[in-house]
């Protein structure tokens, strides 16, 4: 059985570590059962760290949102009713990065 390390806050120590699975695992322990509209955002959120190598912030995200999906999903509100709490640390965490750096 492979071990997933991740840090005190629950984010992976080893970005290679991440996968779907992997990601649905992460998302079960925050009562987060993904759907086809978190995968976008996710899908959205690894791709613009693969480009610029830094996890977004909350309002890069929305932006994101903005720029890639239907009008009614571009909002921190339709972000905030998918990761709940502190939404972009959320996303940034199943998706497997580095906590944003902007995120306490």
């Amino acid at each position: 059985m492979y071990t997933i390390e991740v840090d005190k806050e629950g984010f992976l120590k080893h970005l290679q570590d991440w996968s779907p699975e992997v990601a649905s695992t992460l998302a079960q322990k925050e009562d987060i059962r993904l759907t086809r509209e978190h995968w976008e955002i996710i899908d959205l959120v690894r791709g613009y760290y693969k480009q610029y190598r830094i996890s977004p912030a909350a309002r890069i995200i929305v932006r994101l949102l903005q720029d890639n999906l239907e009008v009614d999903k571009g909002s921190s509100i339709y972000l905030m009713q998918l990761f709940t709490g502190r939404p972009a640390r959320m996303v940034n965490k199943i998706a497997g990065l580095p906590k944003p750096a902007n995120c306490d």
